[in-house]
Formats: structure tokens, sequence, C-alpha cells
């Protein structure tokens, strides 16, 4: 039997995060006063320990810096084997999430990538990374 995929469940820290995304956008925590990206969702900067850390959004760009195909499910809804990478966006941030849009044996440190949504039923709008055209 297949299990649904865990839903998010936002929180104050991460509700603007989810509500871009809603929107189609990628917005990313930067620190108010060293200027750096944070990625994932943090009450304090972990660079310099401010709390000014507004969301920004950034263009959805980038490129692979590393990469795991994982082959074994941990969780439920998610289908091995399939790619996790930690992505580089000209902005400065580094951002982590799933590739899709190709196998996994394509995927490669260096690749373009690009930010694209697809609806989970019963929330709404998640990031994933594919091959840039």
């Amino acid at each position: 039997m297949d299990h649904p995929r865990p839903v998010p469940v936002p929180n104050p820290l991460t509700a603007p995060y989810w509500a871009a995304c809603g929107r189609g956008e990628l917005a990313l925590q930067r620190c108010g006063d060293c200027g750096r990206f944070v990625h994932f969702p943090a009450p304090a900067c972990p660079f310099c320990g401010s709390a000014e850390l507004p969301y920004e959004r950034v263009g959805g760009d980038g490129v692979v810096h590393t990469f795991s195909v994982v082959h074994r499910a941990f969780l439920p809804g998610f289908t091995p084997p399939y790619v996790v990478a930690w992505v580089d966006l000209p902005e400065g941030a580094r951002v982590f999430g799933d590739v899709t849009g190709c196998p996994p044996e394509q995927v490669r440190i260096g690749m373009p990538v690009r930010v694209h949504f697809t609806e989970l039923d019963g929330f709404g709008p998640l990031p994933h990374w594919r091959p840039a055209p």
C-alpha cells in the first residue's frame, strides 16, 4: 500500500517560506545585519547571531553544489531512487531540495537547475529543482 507523503506544518518561523511557495516564488531568510542568506529557516543567524531575518525573494536559478542519490525510502511518499541536493544560487544562498525531471544518473555537480513547484494534495505548492533549459 502506498502511503502519502507527509504534509509540511508551517509555523511562525516557516510560514513566510510556504506563503512564497504558494505564490510560485522562492523566498529565503536574509540576515539584516550581516546580509547572508539562511536556509533552512532559523530563529537567529548562524553566522552572526542576529534575530533580524526577514524573508527575501530569490530568482530560482542555481547550480548543483553537491548531491546524493537516495536508494532507500526513509519517509512514506518518497519513491527511490531520488536525488537530494544542495543548490548554489547566484544571490549567494545555498538551498536544499530534490532534483526532479531527469534520471538520477544524469545529475552532476555544476549542473544548472531551476526551481519549479508541484502541488502536494492537502497542502499546496512544494519547491523542487530540475535541469535548466
